[in-house]
């Protein structure tokens, strides 16, 4: 078996259209279509929205710089990447693997609520008129049902991984993110032709700022920092397998631009038809699984836009969940000197293991909480609030003060570099202290 064991021997994206078609896949995802639109409905709508799109070019761009660059300099994953720079900061790489090992462990079970509902809606198990609430409550709280459909969501992610980065992980994109977006802007253009939709593209384009607030800011900068990948340690993966001659900048560009670009159309695609059938657009995390099939119910041919749009959200969590998989199999793979496939192995069954806590947080385990959270609500609540953007702040403080990366490694021009060299050591770390401590209830 083929051990990669150097940088010489690191893959490579076969173009710049694989590297972007990957690293959408890995941004894209459940925080997109799931998390999205009803953390926007939540937080005011439109003034959420502009929000999120000033702080993804201004804020959330520079660590997305940082690690890509630092991925395409060091030619690592994240551990291998910061022992680089100084032995001494391997812990500092070892905390982003810790935090690709996390996030999957309910992401997955997410995902495997969505393979779920493709069946429902493919085989027509439960009629779609009786699909509710109930549906969902009664399927999560399940003992075996819920762990086996996250587990064919755990064998999917890793089957990419397993078969590598040429043959994997980019077949795997260049495919599906085209058919994403194309199913993406199906159901968006359908639901601009359902009753009252103009009340639902209000809510997202007319911004009301009696609603702007300091919670909606901080709000906004850390689904920006969710949704586009940073803190995971998925862009310093991926920014290692891109040719020395890359432009990073223009790829940063395309991504926050395609990753706002479709954010917008998971809310044209949700809030007209929340609109329409006069449902509650900040109905939380249930809005995709609870609220949503109302809303196929009452559709023409409902039960064909059920399966496509969960089809759709498995597709979203599928990209994202091969990149998190690769973060640590990548990492380990070069540490400890093992093949791809036994490291697929590996990472894959220690997810697994913590996904079965994860998954009877809402049945088995749901009365056991600790500081009044479940199993999944700490994974969560752990990830996002804490290791994220710590992993985030690391990122920044490592790379502009001690890296401090060369010019032409960035741009050619002087001006950009100064102002992202600003940006990057003044201005992002304390923000992003700012959102941490909020996200702590410290503030």
């Amino acid at each position: 078996m083929a051990i990669e064991r150097s940088a010489a021997k690191r893959p490579n994206w076969s173009s710049g259209f694989a590297f972007i078609m990957a690293t959408l896949g890995s941004a894209v995802g459940l925080g997109n279509i799931w998390r999205f639109p009803y953390i926007m409905g939540q937080n005011g709508g439109a003034v959420f929205l502009l929000m999120y799109i000033v702080l993804s070019v201004f804020i959330c761009s520079i660590p997305l710089l940082c690690e890509l660059l630092l991925g395409k300099q060091m030619r690592r994953g994240v551990i291998r990447s910061y022992e680089k720079i100084n032995r001494k900061f391997s812990a500092f790489g070892w905390l982003c693997f810790i935090t690709s090992i996390f996030i999957p462990c309910f992401y997955f079970v997410v995902g495997g609520w969505t393979v779920n509902y493709i069946f429902i809606y493919l085989l027509g198990t439960i009629p779609v008129d009786q699909i509710n609430t109930a549906t969902f409550e009664t399927f999560a709280a399940q003992p075996i049902a819920p762990l086996i459909m996250g587990i064919i969501f755990l064998v999917l992610c890793a089957a990419f991984p397993f078969r590598g980065v040429n043959k994997g992980i980019e077949q795997a994109n260049n495919i599906i993110m085209p058919m994403f977006i194309i199913m993406l802007l199906f159901l968006a253009i359908t639901g601009l032709f359902l009753p009252n939709s103009i009340e639902g593209l209000k809510f997202m384009f007319a911004p009301d700022f009696t609603k702007f607030n300091f919670t909606t800011v901080l709000t906004a900068l850390g689904q920006a920092l969710f949704t586009m990948s940073v803190g995971m340690g998925c862009l310093v993966t991926y920014g290692s397998y891109l040719k020395k001659d890359s432009d990073i900048i223009q790829s940063s560009g395309l991504l926050i631009l395609g990753n706002t670009i479709i954010a917008v159309l998971a809310g044209v695609m949700i809030f007209p038809a929340v609109f329409s059938f006069n449902l509650e657009p900040s109905a939380g995390a249930g809005l995709v699984f609870i609220t949503l099939p109302k809303v196929f119910a009452a559709l023409p041919f409902g039960q064909f836009f059920g399966l496509i749009f969960f089809v759709l959200l498995f597709f979203a969590a599928l990209t994202s969940g091969i990149s998190l998989l690769e973060v640590s199999i990548a990492a380990i793979l070069e540490k400890f000197k093992i093949s791809r496939k036994i490291a697929t192995v590996i990472m894959s069954s220690i997810i697994l293991v913590f996904m079965v806590p994860t998954t009877w947080s809402f049945g088995l385990l749901n009365g056991y909480k600790l500081l009044g959270k479940t199993f999944f609500e700490i994974m969560d609540f752990t990830a996002s609030n804490v290791l994220l953007p710590l992993n985030t702040i690391i990122l920044c403080v490592v790379v502009g003060w001690i890296l401090k990366p060369k010019m032409e490694l960035l741009t050619k021009n002087e001006k950009f570099y100064s102002v992202f060299m600003f940006l990057l050591k003044f201005i992002v770390p304390p923000v992003l202290v700012l959102l941490m401590l909020f996200g702590l209830d410290v503030l």
